[in-house]
């Protein structure tokens, strides 16, 4: 080793102890805020025992919130994996006005509070709303029923698998596409047997995220519910009516049910990070090699 890399490698690497310091304070502050309360969710879930958890999910409202969770999600997901591939495709691959403002309405979900965009839907559709009247004369039911649930968990969810895809696509370029364009395949049967291929950890990854938050969302969906015990209650609603009505170990069971939700997706999304890793490292290492080629 040379002494001017001796001299970088010190002047990068700090003492053993500031090391232990900096690790031992992350890690006693994800105990703190991280561990503790989750430890403390599960110890009340179980507190009655293992039969009297299992019973909180027995109960016909809670059956109700998991069925309607799962019905939003259901819808959400695939729409928003459709407008994310669509949306990708078209920022990554393509040239056009207005591309700019499509990245900023995409983004705008992360900008405005969940509860603000679910007024905007009380607004559109609320008896007094711009569509109120006409909605009520067909009646059509998008407020305080599962349309606009699903409504509001779109909008909320919908950024995730657009935004994972984004950057992925404009590092990968458009000279796969091109060259299989070129030997005559179909603009279809390109997406599918190369832009697809070359995506799919990207994809999974926004879908996992989408579907958490789809699942866990609590604001936009509290504000067009008209929270109904067993007709329009999804799951985090259902956990806040059983903690306000002091059931906590039914309360603490099903948002067990949501941690557990949470833990499978860390899970997931730690494993599709890495082989999106890999998969960006091996396209990296192959332009590196390509490059003095051309040159």
């Amino acid at each position: 080793m040379s002494a001017s890399s001796r001299t970088y490698t010190r002047s990068v690497t700090e003492p053993l102890w500031i090391r232990l310091l900096l690790i031992g304070g992350a890690l006693l502050f994800l105990a703190i805020f991280l561990l503790a309360p989750l430890a403390a969710v599960f110890s009340e879930a179980l507190r009655k025992g293992t039969e009297a958890y299992f019973e909180s999910f027995s109960d016909p409202d809670a059956l109700s919130a998991i069925k309607l969770t799962l019905i939003a999600a259901a819808i959400a997901v695939p729409f928003n994996l459709v407008f994310g591939v669509a949306a990708a495709w078209a920022i990554a691959k393509f040239e056009f006005s207005g591309k700019q403002f499509l990245i900023t309405l995409i983004d705008l979900p992360f900008a405005v509070s969940p509860v603000i965009a679910g007024l905007v839907y009380v607004l559109m559709f609320g008896a007094h709303g711009y569509f109120g009247e006409w909605l009520y004369k067909h009646d059509i039911k998008i407020l305080f029923a599962v349309p606009g649930i699903v409504l509001a968990t779109i909008f909320v969810t919908f950024p995730f698998v657009a935004r994972e895809l984004i950057p992925l696509m404009q590092a990968q370029g458009t000279e796969e596409e091109e060259a299989a364009i070129t030997l005559g395949a179909s603009g279809f049967k390109t997406f599918l047997k190369v832009t697809l291929p070359n995506i799919k950890w990207g994809l999974l990854y926004g879908v996992i995220l989408c579907n958490a938050r789809a699942m866990g969302e609590f604001g936009a969906v509290s504000v067009v519910s008209g929270h109904i015990r067993g007709l329009t209650n999804t799951l985090p609603l259902h956990v806040e009516i059983l903690y306000n009505e002091y059931m906590f170990v039914a309360a603490f069971a099903v948002a067990s049910l949501l941690a557990l939700l949470a833990l499978v997706t860390l899970a997931l999304k730690s494993f599709v990070e890495w082989k999106l890793a890999a998969e960006m490292k091996a396209l990296r290492d192959g332009f590196q090699e390509s490059t003095p080629a051309q040159s």
